[in-house]
């Protein structure tokens, strides 16, 4: 399927305003080819009381194995870096900008790896992050990394240069975002100079996201 023919989410994504319905619609979405080679779709975790919306990239491996958001190597990461921040994960809500894992297996052997998100794939999943935004309506939303980041405000973001401050109104349904690096940046240069001033940094921004939610 070419970018071209890439249908979009659209067609799946039933209007309403509950998560339960667009967690169990989203398992038939054939919007883009993402789902032919996916073990399943990876919707999100949280409540739709939620104030504060973390929006990644895409499911990993382990989530694509499990059918949850942020449970591979990376989430676990995070999670060290909202506790820091004094954000309960229970608090938050979880999702990524597409929802189904791009990969591809090594020539010898059957280890999965990650390929980016393509900008067809990105737009052809936002009606389920539109949805997920009417739906849960919080306060801030957190892009974590630059495919979140263009998801969320439709366009190419840098994250170096926009991240740390809250921007107003970028978009339906989200009074204000906060731009930072995804977790999985710091997982590869853990260990290196400079890490811990690194996940200082992404906790830093995760404080800025809480208290501008008022959590």
């Amino acid at each position: 399927m070419t970018d071209a023919e890439q249908p979009g989410a659209a067609e799946w994504v039933p209007h309403t305003l509950s998560l339960t319905r667009l967690r169990d619609a989203a398992h038939d979405c054939e919007g883009c080819e993402l789902w032919r080679d996916a073990t399943q779709v990876v919707f999100s975790a949280g409540t739709a009381r939620a104030r504060l919306m973390l929006v990644g990239e895409q499911p990993g491996d382990r989530e694509d194995r499990t059918g949850e958001p942020f449970v591979g190597p990376a989430g676990r990461l995070l999670d060290e870096a909202l506790d820091a921040a004094g954000i309960r994960r229970v608090d938050v809500y979880l999702t990524n900008a597409v929802k189904h894992f791009r990969h591809h297996t090594e020539e010898r052997g059957k280890r999965r790896i990650h390929d980016k998100p393509a900008v067809a794939h990105i737009v052809a999943c936002h009606p389920w992050l539109e949805a997920e935004l009417a739906a849960v309506r919080p306060r801030v939303v957190v892009c974590l990394g630059a495919t979140a980041g263009r998801a969320v405000f439709g366009r190419p973001v840098r994250v170096t240069a926009e991240r740390g401050h809250v921007i107003a109104d970028p978009g339906p349904d989200i009074p204000s975002a906060v731009i930072t690096v995804h977790p999985s940046a710091l997982l590869r240069t853990r260990g290196d100079a400079g890490w811990d001033e690194s996940f200082d940094a992404l906790v830093r921004d995760l404080v800025t996201a809480r208290e501008a939610a008022s959590l």
